[in-house]
């Protein structure tokens, strides 16, 4: 009796674990990297409020709109820039009625502080004791995009598009600068709180609005995924994005 009492505890011991594992909840979401910091913090408080795991995987917009549209596994996806969205809609990728603006990106001049180099403005970006200036690659990445509409409405372009050095995504820009590997760039204002640089904002007017919106996948973790897009559009969702200097959009009526 001892011993079938012995090997049933044991029993329940190694299978209770695997049950409980297998009736976790996850979704996996795809986002753009000016989300770092905001959607870390956010979909730790989603998980604590519901038991739902969040794994994150940043990237470039354009880069992971490419991803989902060759069926990569993602539940939901935060674009930097919602055309990405609606196009992925039209493809039958996104779900089309499940489509949200959730803020409004702005992006700022950054300088390497070590550098001892001052830029407060863009035309700054032209003084030969600037070697290199990051920006992320505007061929897929909103803020990259931004930078360069912004460059040719100062009308600069011309004179700094030797120099620039592009990143893969806003992290990578980033990193660059920090780095020393750029002396200066333009990253996204909720990046911007890192160490190393000094950062200064950069007139809205200069480019087109980066208005960002998330969706679920089709095929996706459907319910959490949308109770995620929801969390983050939530009161408490938007208190976080505000604090990573992200302007929101107006709430539905």
């Amino acid at each position: 009796m001892n011993i079938l009492i012995k090997t049933l505890s044991l029993f329940l011991f190694l299978i209770i674990p695997a049950i409980s594992f297998a009736q976790a909840r996850t979704i996996t979401v795809a986002a753009a990297s000016d989300l770092t910091f905001a959607l870390k913090e956010i979909s730790s408080g989603f998980t604590a409020d519901t038991g739902v795991k969040v794994v994150l995987s940043f990237g470039s917009t354009g880069m992971l709109a490419k991803q989902i549209e060759q069926g990569a596994p993602f539940d939901a996806f935060f674009a930097a820039d919602e055309k990405f969205i609606s196009e992925l809609g039209k493809k039958g990728r996104i779900i089309p009625d499940s489509i949200e603006q959730y803020a409004q990106g702005r992006i700022v001049l950054a300088v390497n502080k070590a550098s001892g180099i001052k830029a407060a403005e863009l035309k700054d970006l032209l003084s030969p004791e600037i070697k290199r200036v990051a920006i992320a690659n505007p061929d897929h990445a909103p803020y990259g995009k931004a930078a360069m509409e912004a460059f040719k409405s100062k009308g600069i372009w011309d004179g700094i598009k030797s120099k620039l050095v592009y990143g893969e995504n806003i992290r990578q820009t980033l990193q660059y600068i920090q780095s020393g590997n750029a002396q200066a760039g333009v990253i996204a204002l909720s990046v911007a709180e890192a160490d190393g640089i000094t950062y200064t904002g950069i007139d809205a007017s200069l480019h087109m609005p980066i208005i960002q919106a998330a969706g679920v996948v089709s095929s996706a973790n459907e319910t959490d995924a949308r109770a995620f897009i929801k969390y983050v559009n939530s009161s408490k969702g938007r208190g976080i994005m505000k604090k990573h200097g992200f302007l929101l959009p107006e709430k539905k009526k």
